[in-house]
């Protein structure tokens, strides 16, 4: 059974993923299992040029840094556990944990996150009853975003990036995956705020 288990490989979900990975030197965290499903086919970013986000090379391609996402995660934070070529069907809430249903398996995990855009194809059996008009895109887009207050969708279920009501900005779908990670390693921390960062001090 992982402890957390990430759905979706964009901006959102990798910025997640890389903060909890590099929490799992604290001993809070040492022994969670976390997970990515790393889907990342229908990632807006296949199409993304990017020349005013902050700390990205100018010209940077989105395509090259979704490969580039992944590498980094592994090389840096191996404990991550990357699942590839699978999409999610179904999430099944049990009395202590959720069952996460893709196109060739089965998971388990405590906490979901999910992070995989706001296109009104959205079809996660499970999350239906929480999907409502996106309120800060245009209306004609037909956007959806998940109901959530300040990402929690509901207990043990997170929202992140466009999905969870923000506007598709590189930076703001980072930083909503972050908060995420940061409010999940302040739950294992016993309530205790936390964040992870390193420092040259």
């Amino acid at each position: 059974m992982f402890d957390v288990l990430i759905i979706g490989g964009g901006v959102s979900g990798m910025s997640c993923a890389l903060v909890l990975g590099s929490a799992t030197n604290k001993s809070f965290a040492a022994n969670k299992k976390i997970a990515i499903i790393a889907h990342q086919k229908s990632s807006s970013l296949q199409e993304a040029l990017f020349n005013n986000a902050y700390g990205i090379p100018v010209g940077k391609l989105g395509s090259e840094l979704l490969e580039e996402s992944k590498e980094h995660l592994a090389k840096m934070y191996p404990k991550v556990f990357q699942i590839e070529n699978e999409k999610v069907i179904a999430i099944q809430e049990q009395s202590s944990h959720f069952t996460v249903v893709t196109t060739k398996n089965s998971y388990t995990t405590k906490i979901v996150v999910v992070g995989i855009g706001s296109a009104n194809t959205f079809a996660i059996e499970g999350l239906m009853r929480f999907v409502e008009p996106h309120r800060k895109s245009l209306p004609e887009k037909e956007r959806i975003q998940l109901k959530n207050t300040d990402h929690k969708v509901a207990e043990g279920i997170y929202v992140i990036g466009t999905l969870a009501g923000w506007r598709s900005q590189l930076a703001i779908a980072a930083g909503s995956g972050a908060a995420v990670a940061t409010d999940i390693l302040t739950l294992w921390n016993n309530g205790v705020q936390t964040h992870s960062h390193d420092s040259i001090r």
